[in-house]
């Protein structure tokens, strides 16, 4: 199913790769160094999920349960499905219970449904759905289960009644036992403008007002506690990522100037304030549209670490850089990968003091991609490629792959295809 391949070949083929472009910019994002690690141990992760399944999302519980959320089509439309395992019995799945079902779902191979568990033990999920009448009229509908998700509250739209335009690209926080952070993509002031002229709000393209993140906090009852904007202009739909400092909670992005620089940005929110956005490198990525291909990041304590897609050198690249302030400065990037063979798409995760990434790329006959993890000490050094597995899926039929490590393993999940449908996938290494 899978293979390893050492670092110092992968190395290799970046320097290779890079000679035609950029001297400059290749030695100011480094290679991680090479090392020698034990070979490592992949291995097939039977998932519940049935026949068309797709869409995954991986999340962490409190007490190191692995949430498996997926949408799978029903006869009057979709349904949001959600399973746990422990990781020392991870093919002992729990029941499968249904979050939500009908019509009238807006699904995407990128804005996809996410869930989040709190310490007070409940569960948190959200779907997206129209309302109306554009076809990009869409909201959150974010809902709440105390019973491991046996039955959920009545849905809350996140942004206000009414107000037009898409809104997605979540991403959760634990803000306190009993309350959820969410921050998200809101194009009410786009599409405010369009209709005010007339124009056709036709999606994810430059030129017009931008898209907005904003954030908000939700309580006990699944009231709506307090909600913000964070930034007035930002990429139309790349994924946005959280995580938790020492300082609070630190949201990543792709943002968008004046100029259509697209490069990723970062806010806190400390003692009850957001901080500025601010990048966390300054690639200078120009680009006119939405490349659909968001940052990851991860902390602890005082250290965070971003990882992110660019192609501002002409070709594209993963980096990734680490901050030792909760993400008021970063040093400079790494690569992780380059060249045309990448897709991107990268997940993080902290395991055992290690950095993992995993991502897609290109992949020759006979298959079409290939699922990638990355592993690197605390500074992205010390770096080891494996080769997960290759999949079937073209294009963006492959969707995000998720990742999260518990009980001494990363586990992933992924979407592939199989006799031209829909297939959830899954993988642990050691």
């Amino acid at each position: 199913m899978s293979r390893s391949t050492p670092w110092s070949a992968f190395a290799l083929i970046a320097v290779l790769t890079a000679c035609g472009n950029d001297d400059a910019a290749t030695a100011k994002h480094p290679a991680p160094t090479p090392a020698v690690a034990p070979a490592p141990n992949v291995e097939a992760w039977a998932l519940p999920a049935g026949e068309g399944a797709a869409q995954p999302d991986l999340a962490l519980a409190p007490d190191g349960r692995l949430l498996l959320s997926w949408i799978e089509p029903v006869a009057d439309g979709h349904r949001l499905q959600l399973a746990s395992a422990k990781p020392a019995a991870a093919t002992a799945w729990s029941s499968v219970h249904t979050v939500a079902s009908g019509a009238g779902w807006f699904v995407n191979w990128a804005d996809t449904p996410r869930v989040h568990a709190l310490p007070d033990g409940s569960l948190w999920a959200h779907w997206l759905r129209s309302t109306g009448p554009s076809r990009m009229d869409y909201g959150i509908a974010l809902v709440r289960s105390v019973d491991g998700g046996a039955h959920w509250s009545a849905p809350l739209q996140v942004h206000p009644a009414g107000t037009r335009g898409d809104h997605g690209f979540v991403t959760y926080w634990t803000q306190a036992d009993d309350r959820v952070g969410i921050a998200w993509l809101d194009s009410r002031q786009k599409a405010a403008a369009a209709h005010a002229t007339g124009a056709a709000h036709d999606g994810h393209h430059g030129g017009g007002p931008a898209m907005m993140l904003r954030a908000a906090l939700h309580g006990p009852e699944g009231t709506q506690e307090a909600e913000w904007p964070l930034d007035a202009s930002t990429c139309d739909c790349c994924t946005t990522s959280s995580a938790m400092t020492d300082r609070g909670v630190v949201v990543v992005y792709r943002g968008r100037d004046a100029q259509e620089v697209r490069d990723t940005r970062i806010v806190r929110l400390e003692d009850g304030t957001w901080t500025a956005p601010r990048d966390v490198h300054a690639d200078g990525w120009r680009f006119a549209g939405c490349p659909v291909n968001g940052p990851a990041v991860v902390a602890d304590g005082s250290a965070v670490w971003v990882a992110w897609y660019t192609e501002s050198g002409g070709v594209p690249e993963l980096r990734a850089a680490r901050s030792d302030d909760a993400g008021d400065h970063f040093g400079k990037p790494v690569v992780l990968a380059k060249g045309a063979q990448v897709l991107g798409r990268i997940a993080l995760a902290l395991g055992d003091g290690r950095l993992l990434a995993a991502w897609l790329e290109e992949d020759g006959p006979p298959a079409s991609q290939r699922l990638v993890l990355g592993r690197y000490d605390a500074d992205w050094g010390q770096g080891e490629r494996i080769e997960v597995a290759r999949l079937s899926a073209r294009g963006r039929a492959s969707g995000l792959p998720r990742l999260q490590w518990s009980g001494g393993a990363a586990w992933l999940a992924w979407t592939d295809v199989h006799d031209g449908k829909p297939v959830l996938r899954g993988a642990t290494v050691r």
